[in-house]
């Protein structure tokens, strides 16, 4: 959500960042909004000093026994009292009015964000390890999992459909693996405090993250108007929902593993073989609040610790910083990661970190408030994949792969798999 004292501050600048976005102007129509909503207050708060003001002097003329004043005195606080009705509605009108036009802008990118349209403009900034040469045609990992036996998308779609997979043996078990050594990873090594968040949220919640009003047709919803969760980005960023955070004691660090839902609305024909995407997926999510002056250093360890898992699981990976044109609705400023995929010879996203700035926390009502103060400020809230478990997993296959088909379990998570070294 955005501000609409620095839209009228500043709305040459705010409509600069929409056209880095590829959006029109805005600023036209919502300070047209935003002043319809003053007009009506200050009509109001005229209105209220005159029926104060009339109510005494109803007083003082029936003292004085005057009582026609009285009675028309009365007769003008009766006609203000429907007045005042009135133009409480049309503020609350107006002020509905421009909350649901912010409610649909996305956030402003950050100054060292690259241009650019789409994935193109996206701008590479590191690349890590070396992507391995093999000595027969790699396979992708559906044909890996389907060739073990341990990989069903037919059954998967006579339960449920399209878009979905069963995994048994090792490779659930490697699954749930992957997602411990994360967790582990996360909470030892980084500080972050593992959370087992509801899947189920109300509207508030997802409109919090800016999942609502404008990708409804992206989420899953229940007949009785719960949401499920496309990431646990939604129940941990909400932790600070409408409450005052003491800066002391920021920055708060949740983690995360739970299955997230998305419908995959516009997805037609893509990915429509194996596992890439899904409508059921594991994720360890990482989720930030903290203060704006720590919100940039806290998007850099952010992605060094989405990083360290790649590292650590010896899968090539490079970094990008992605482009106005690319970045989600929320964010300020995001970093893929993008996994080397021998099977499908190029790098896939496999990690996203963002930067929202206060553009959240305005929306769910998110302070905090520095000791000994009694003025709050907004906090920033940051989120990453830490990783996609099942994108992780892919990946794993496919990097690990044997000519005879085999999979060679990687050394870092041999202690959660009980010693085992190869899947065959």
């Amino acid at each position: 959500m955005h501000d609409i004292k620095a839209i009228r501050d500043d709305s040459a600048g705010f409509d600069a960042g929409l056209a880095r976005r590829g959006l029109p102007p805005a600023s036209a129509g919502l300070l047209a909004r935003d002043q319809a909503r003053r007009d009506a207050q200050l009509r109001r708060d005229q209105l209220l000093a005159r029926r104060n003001a009339a109510s005494k002097e109803i007083g003082q003329a029936k003292a004085q026994k005057r009582e026609d004043d009285a009675a028309r005195l009365m007769a003008e606080v009766s006609a203000l009292k429907d007045e005042i009705a009135a133009t409480e509605a049309q503020e609350a009108e107006a002020a509905k009015a421009l909350e649901s036009e912010l409610a649909t802008i996305p956030n402003i990118p950050a100054a060292d964000v690259p241009d650019g349209r789409d994935e193109t403009g996206n701008r590479e900034l590191r690349r890590w390890g070396t992507p391995r040469s093999f000595d027969f045609k790699p396979r992708e990992h559906y044909e890996l999992g389907e060739a073990l036996g341990l990989m069903d998308f037919e059954r998967a779609a006579r339960i449920s459909g399209a878009r979905f997979t069963i995994l048994k043996g090792a490779l659930a078990r490697l699954e749930r693996a992957l997602a411990q050594f994360m967790l582990d990873l996360h909470t030892q090594e980084f500080g972050y405090t593992e959370v087992s968040p509801p899947m189920l949220v109300r509207s508030n919640a997802t409109y919090g993250v800016g999942q609502l009003p404008k990708f409804a047709e992206d989420l899953f919803r229940t007949t009785n108007d719960y949401w499920l969760i496309p990431t646990a980005e939604v129940p941990l960023t909400n932790l600070a929902a409408e409450e005052i955070l003491d800066e002391t004691a920021l920055p708060n660090r949740y983690t995360a593993h739970t299955a997230c839902f998305r419908s995959e609305a516009g997805s037609a024909g893509k990915d429509t073989r194996g596992m890439l995407r899904q409508h059921q997926f594991y994720k360890v999510e990482l989720v930030s609040i903290t203060t704006p002056e720590q919100s940039n250093d806290e998007h850099e360890r952010m992605t060094r610790a989405a990083e360290t898992v790649l590292q650590r699981l010896e899968l090539p990976y490079r970094v990008m910083a992605l482009c106005t044109g690319d970045m989600g609705f929320a964010s300020r400023k995001t970093y893929d990661l993008e996994v080397w995929l021998p099977g499908q010879n190029t790098y896939r996203e496999i990690s996203s970190c963002s930067n929202c700035g206060d553009f959240q926390a305005r929306r769910m009502n998110a302070r905090c408030r520095k000791p000994g103060e009694k003025g709050t400020r907004f906090a920033h809230t940051l989120n990453g994949s830490g990783i996609a478990v099942g994108r992780a997993l892919i990946a794993v296959l496919e990097n690990n792969q044997g000519a005879n088909g085999q999979i060679a379990i990687p050394a870092a998570l041999r202690p959660y798999m009980g010693g085992l070294e190869t899947i065959g």
